[in-house]
């Protein structure tokens, strides 16, 4: 008797729980067509990091040295700061990658993202990344190997406008004119790096 309940237990249970678990399914299908998971350049959404979904570049990430570590070595510094889910920081990424391909061995890149700051932390020292932060993202600091301010600009820059200011650095070596050239036949990558 006790064998013919559980039997029957077993087959009732099975009756009720395999349609749950299709219907289980195939809303969970559903959903994933409906709403699937996209990372979209424009908003301001958080969509991971920007610099390996639109820059290219993922590598850019976390920076290979500080602001003070590249100021006793005696390199000129570029600062980025950056959110990675802003509109303006996405379309930036590119400018980022390209200095890093074409100044890379002569300039410390170091794109710093503003929500690592210590914010309880109010005043920092020229050699502190945050001390030259204004409170806006896109915003791109070009320090000299002296530690004085060439560039400090809100908002993206282009390419040649940072390039301008570098070249007027005395003994910064030039790309490499091959670097120039691959970039022109370089395929696209995504809608931001045609």
């Amino acid at each position: 008797m006790k064998n013919c309940r559980s039997n029957y237990l077993h087959s009732y249970l099975g009756r009720i729980f395999k349609p749950i678990v299709l219907l289980i399914c195939v809303l969970a299908v559903v959903v994933a067509i409906a709403f699937p998971a996209n990372a979209t350049l424009k908003d301001d959404r958080y969509d991971g990091s920007i610099f390996a979904l639109y820059g290219g570049n993922g590598s850019i990430v976390p920076p290979k040295v500080s602001l003070a570590k590249s100021l006793s070595l005696g390199r000129p510094s570029l600062l980025a700061f950056y959110v990675d889910d802003s509109y303006d920081c996405k379309l930036y990424t590119p400018v980022l990658n390209d200095m890093q391909a074409f100044y890379g061995k002569a300039v410390s890149i170091i794109p710093i993202s503003v929500d690592s700051f210590d914010i309880a932390k109010r005043k920092f020292q020229p050699t502190e990344e945050p001390y030259y932060y204004r409170g806006f993202v896109p915003q791109t600091v070009l320090i000299s190997a002296e530690g004085k301010v060439l560039f400090d600009r809100e908002g993206k820059p282009d390419f040649d406008d940072i390039e301008a200011v570098l070249k007027k650095i005395p003994g910064l070596p030039s790309p490499d004119p091959k670097i120039l050239q691959r970039k022109t036949m370089a395929r696209s990558i995504n809608e931001v790096n045609p």
